[in-house]
């Protein structure tokens, strides 16, 4: 096969590619540059776009000895995904820039492009298993539940699958990637893995957001609606916060408060106590599934809220011509906010993936 293996100058996509290489595949290797800031320099281990991480991919690909590009995706990586992610919390929503990249760069533009250019699939670093079966081409967890990925690549679609190439997936640890990257001579074997949001790299998700968004004062509030402090941009808090509230009235029984809601509108801040985390149903409009569709309206699964959370059983509704997914987990799940991703799982095979939109709580509100 011809593959365009995606380079972020990691250890992971390094070995992958030369996995590929070694398959007997005609690899060409791409790195992405999703940022207009010339002079962005890798800061610890933070971020995965930087010039340094350009120069160990070329490193890498040389070392390999297969062609290699930089590719001049910024533009479209501040549409989709800088400015979604804005958006998103301008409504008072918790978006996972991550699973936007996936879902709008490296699994869409740039396998749109692969496509076009006559490549037949694109080869990423990800830790995660394609199965193919009787009943179509399954997304599954990886062999190493500690490195699993399958939650940031639920968004792809059986399309999507057909032209992807996972070389790490049945890969027992990340450790066993490092010695391996380290044997073929690759400088990048004990580099750190990048953390957070790249595109911000110091980390500074508060006060990037303040620039962006904008402060605004507004009130915080109890479950009852009874003003209990006030803040200077609802944009700042999550759902599950704790830290930071600077609460002018001490909850009643005194135990610590967090946010249970932030609503933009209002520009107001809901917080409550910690037992008011518990969400007992989770519902949204926009979902996809990883290869074949569900048979039934109602079926069940398990469903996971977050990268590195613990799925939880659950059943789902799906009700196409309501245009909703509910599911209703069999424990209640902590601190879920609208914005979150919530996928669905049958074993270790990824069924799909939904937006939140909308949350039950299991504790109702008590005057």
């Amino acid at each position: 096969m011809r593959i365009l293996a995606a380079m972020s100058g990691g250890v992971d996509s390094a070995v992958a590619a030369a996995r590929a290489v070694d398959a007997g595949h005609d690899v060409v290797g791409v790195h992405l540059a999703l940022s207009r800031a010339g002079g962005t320099l890798r800061t610890g281990s933070r971020g995965c776009c930087t010039i340094e991480d350009a120069m160990d991919a070329r490193r890498a690909a040389d070392l390999l000895g297969i062609p290699f590009y930089v590719w001049d995706f910024s533009e479209r990586f501040r549409d989709d995904v800088i400015d979604d992610f804005v958006a998103e919390y301008r409504a008072g929503r918790t978006p996972n820039p991550c699973m936007r990249c996936n879902e709008r760069i490296k699994f869409a533009a740039l396998l749109e492009r692969a496509l076009e250019l006559g490549f037949d699939a694109v080869c990423t670093g990800h830790y995660a298993a394609l199965v193919d079966t009787v009943e179509g081409l399954e997304l599954h967890r990886a062999s190493d539940a500690a490195k699993d990925q399958s939650y940031v690549l639920g968004v792809l679609t059986a399309e999507q699958l057909a032209h992807t190439y996972f070389p790490l997936g049945s890969t027992p640890s990340k450790a066993v990637v490092r010695a391996e990257a380290a044997e073929r001579g690759l400088t990048v074997a004990q580099k750190p893995d990048s953390h957070d949001i790249c595109f911000i790299p110091d980390g500074d998700t508060r006060g990037w957001l303040a620039e962006k968004v904008g402060t605004a004062t507004g009130d915080i509030v109890d479950r009852t609606g009874a003003v209990v402090g006030s803040h200077e941009g609802a944009h700042a808090f999550t759902v599950g916060q704790r830290r930071g509230l600077a609460l002018g009235v001490p909850a009643p029984d005194g135990k610590p408060r967090f946010v249970l809601e932030v609503r933009p509108v209002s520009n107001t801040v809901v917080v409550g106590p910690k037992e008011a985390l518990a969400i007992a149903e989770i519902s949204g409009a926009r979902w996809s599934w990883a290869g074949r569709a569900p048979s039934e309206r109602r079926f069940s699964c398990s469903v996971q809220i977050r990268a590195h959370a613990d799925p939880v059983p659950a059943d789902a509704d799906w009700d196409p011509d309501a245009g909703a997914l509910t599911v209703t987990p069999d424990l209640p799940l902590d601190g879920v906010a609208p914005g979150q991703t919530a996928v669905l799982y049958d074993g270790t095979r990824v069924i799909g993936q939904f937006t939140i939109d909308r949350t039950v709580s299991a504790v109702p509100v008590t005057v």
